[in-house]
């Protein structure tokens, strides 16, 4: 399935049930070595090249590359960690096959224009060190002459992080079957500069049978829900977004336009009475409605199809009864809880539905969820325990977003810019998610496709980017993902 992303524990089962369903290892790793080729060649010139070749398959991967490159005359040499009389198994019968220049690692050489590094793959135990580590320093000033075999070396694959202070970083990675969490999530993804996934022969049947539950975050994952030709405003839903006080309005505000941008029929935004003026003053397509005590957010939890508690909420003890009114009232539509709501119900000991969906950031998740964080090893596992704990979806923001059902179904974002780093920016994402949840979308493929959306303003706008932008360029987005029957036509 397209965007599916495999753990390092995963690709080596992988492996072995090809062979075993008929695909030799020796076979892959051809395959993978050729692909390494193929793409190096569809993107650079020839031009020297040393292929830096590990101890173990990775390093396979690498000698069948060179052979490839040195096939289709390319000025290309080997430089080593260990001796060939050392290796054994498909990377011993890979290098046996090379006939070209060897040379140790760190040893004279020819003068190098590109690098192919294949000296470890992504499931490294050890920090790198000697020549290796050496060379990896040097890749952190000239990543445009280096090329990385599966992810670059130093860096664990299941994590996205630098297993020790050295790591290789690339212009281009070259993985197989399907990509690893390091290929998405931070500082990973930067690393490894752009990533082509090569099918190398493993049966589909043998990846299916892994029984994946990640993914990468795409279109492919989730429907819009696009409206009927003549759908009417009250079936497209209506998402109530609380207001926080006097002075504290703005950020409910920017969630209600971008709910509404979203493709909410109606928006209401939920205020007390000492703001109304202040949010009437800026407030045309959205409706307002007073709301002082815990009943009236009762009443919204009740009669909404979304409602979205927390931008700029407040945190004293009158807020804390009126979102437990939310909470609690029953039958209830979906929450999406936000800032001011998280910070509040931290630690959290409500549960919820997998209707409901928490956008916490890393500091308010620690909050939440305490004890999480430090006793797992990176952001997916994260999420899926929180997500797990509470019962409802978690968003986990970042610059790799990590969108967590409590089934334990996990999306990565990659979308996105850093100019999103600006206030305001995630009550506009609430919004969205709010927006799609309240027109009947599923709560997880909300948060995903609003994770998406919202990285994709943000990467349209760029430097200058506010966050009353991102609602603004919205329907440039959703325009690009509309059936034919719906896009606006250049005369239209």
């Amino acid at each position: 399935m397209s965007g599916e992303i495999i753990t390092v524990e995963q690709m080596r089962a992988i492996d072995a049930a090809s062979a075993a369903a008929g695909v030799p290892t020796r076979t892959l790793m051809e395959n993978a070595g050729r692909a390494v080729a193929e793409a190096i060649v569809a993107r650079f010139s020839p031009r020297p090249t040393a292929v830096l070749c590990g101890p173990g398959n990775n390093g396979g991967d690498g000698w069948v590359a060179a052979r490839h490159l040195k096939a289709m005359g390319w000025p290309v040499w080997v430089e080593t960690l260990a001796p060939r009389e050392h290796l054994r198994g498909d990377a011993a019968d890979a290098a046996a096959a090379w006939e070209g220049d060897v040379h140790p690692i760190g040893a004279d050489a020819p003068m190098v224009e590109l690098f192919v590094d294949a000296l470890f793959g992504a499931g490294l135990s050890k920090p790198l060190d000697g020549e290796a580590a050496r060379l990896a320093a040097f890749s952190a000033q000239n990543a445009a002459r280096v090329v990385a075999v599966d992810v670059p070396s130093g860096l664990v694959g299941d994590t996205g992080q630098p297993i020790g202070d050295a790591c290789f970083q690339a212009a281009l990675t070259v993985t197989f079957v399907r990509k690893k969490p390091a290929h998405v999530l931070m500082p990973g993804r930067a690393y490894c500069g752009e990533v082509v996934v090569a099918d190398i022969g493993a049966p589909e049947a043998v990846v299916a049978a892994q029984g994946i539950t990640l993914w990468e975050n795409a279109p492919s994952l989730w429907a819009l829900p696009w409206p009927v030709e003549d759908a009417h405003k009250h079936e497209r839903g209506h998402v109530i977004v609380a207001s926080g006080g006097r002075a504290r309005t703005g950020a409910a505000r920017l969630s209600a336009r971008a709910a509404l941008r979203a493709g909410a029929g109606l928006v209401t935004v939920l205020s007390p009475d000492d703001a109304i003026a202040e949010n009437a003053a800026q407030l045309t397509a959205i409706m307002l409605r007073e709301a002082n005590d815990e009943a009236a957010f009762a009443e919204a939890a009740r009669t909404a199809q979304a409602l979205l508690i927390g931008p700029a909420f407040g945190t004293s003890d009158a807020h804390y009864k009126s979102l437990l009114a939310a909470i609690e009232v029953e039958p209830r539509c979906p929450l999406v809880l936000d800032a001011d709501a998280i910070t509040m119900l931290a630690p959290l000991t409500h549960g919820f539905t997998e209707r409901d969906v928490m956008t916490p950031h890393v500091g308010e998740f620690r909050r939440a969820f305490p004890g999480i964080w430090s006793a797992v090893d990176d952001r997916i596992d994260a999420a899926r325990a929180a997500a797990a704990y509470a019962r409802c979806v978690v968003l986990l923001k970042g610059p790799d977003t990590v969108i967590a059902a409590p089934d334990g179904r996990a999306i990565v974002n990659t979308t996105g810019s850093p100019f999103l780093a600006t206030a305001g920016s995630g009550d506009v994402l609430a919004g969205i998610i709010a927006g799609l949840i309240g027109q009947g979308m599923d709560s997880f493929e909300a948060a995903a496709a609003a994770a998406w959306l919202h990285g994709k303003c943000g990467e349209a706008i760029g430097p200058g980017l506010i966050a009353e932008d991102l609602s603004e360029i919205l329907p440039r987005i959703l325009n690009g993902l509309a059936p034919n029957r719906l896009q606006r036509t250049p005369e239209g």
